[in-house]
Order: C-alpha cells, then sequence, then structure tokens
C-alpha cells in the first residue's frame, strides 16, 4: 500500500470517528448538570490545564536559553569559514539565521500557548462566578414572586 492509500484511510478513518461522537446523544439528555464524564457537557479542568500552561511557561523559558547557546560559536565558526573562501561558511551563517527565525517562533508559540491557557482558566472562573450569581439572584427573584 502506498503512503498516498494509507494517508487516505487514515483520513476516511478519523472523518468517520469524528462524525460518529458529533452524531452521538448522550443517555440522559437532559443530564443531570454534573458535567462528568460522558454527560455531553463541556467539561474544563482546571488542574490539567495549568499544568499544560505551566509546562509550556518552562519549555518558554529553557528555549530562550538553551536555544540560544550554540549561537555565538556558531556565527564565529561560519564568518572564520567565509573568511577562509569556503563556500560552507555561508551556509552555516544560512542554518544559523535560520534556527534563530525558527526559534524565535517556537518561543512566540510557547508564550501564546501559556498565556492563552492562563487566560482560559481565569476567564472560565470570572464566567463561573457571574453565572453563579445570576443564578442565584434569578432563584431569589422566582421565590419572591
Amino acid at each position: 500500500m502506498s503512503f498516498d492509500e494509507e494517508w487516505s484511510a487514515a483520513r476516511a478513518t478519523a472523518a468517520a470517528n469524528v462524525s460518529m461522537r458529533l452524531n452521538h446523544v448522550p443517555a440522559d439528555p437532559g443530564g443531570s448538570g454534573s458535567g462528568g464524564a460522558g454527560s455531553g457537557d463541556l467539561e474544563l479542568n482546571q488542574d490539567h490545564i495549568g499544568a499544560i500552561g505551566t509546562e509550556a511557561y518552562k519549555l518558554h523559558s529553557r528555549l530562550q536559553t538553551d536555544g540560544k547557546h550554540a549561537a555565538t560559536a556558531t556565527s564565529e565558526a561560519a564568518n572564520a569559514l567565509t573568511k577562509e573562501n569556503f563556500a560552507s561558511g555561508a551556509a552555516l551563517l544560512k542554518v544559523n539565521t535560520r534556527w534563530e527565525s525558527q526559534l524565535k517562533t517556537l518561543i512566540a508559540a510557547c508564550a501564546n500557548i501559556s498565556n492563552g491557557l492562563n487566560y482560559s482558566v481565569a476567564s472560565h472562573a470570572k464566567e463561573e462566578k457571574t453565572l453563579y450569581a445570576e443564578f442565584t439572584a434569578s432563584k431569589i427573584d422566582g421565590l419572591l414572586k
């Protein structure tokens, strides 16, 4: 089987699985409001999201330092090779420039992930408090009528 055939089969299987999940009706459509697994409700586990955000921040911090440790030596080697008229000097400089560009992109992506997850957790907590206040006020208002 060729790669294209395998890839097509994998995509078809994935599409069928997504379709089945999207067409799934929970056993208890009204739900008990528990938000537990299998209830069909969106569940936000703040501990898991926080852990992922923390790891993204750690990776961000390490990439900023460890990702650049060879930059100076690589630049010096590229300049020395170029000075001696070796074509590999220009190629090494190009590799170093590309590495720095990709490293900046990866660092920015890690920062976006970390910041986005922190925002999501904080935003969700704020929304929960607002909804709780609205529902509580609605119940009190209903009892007063």
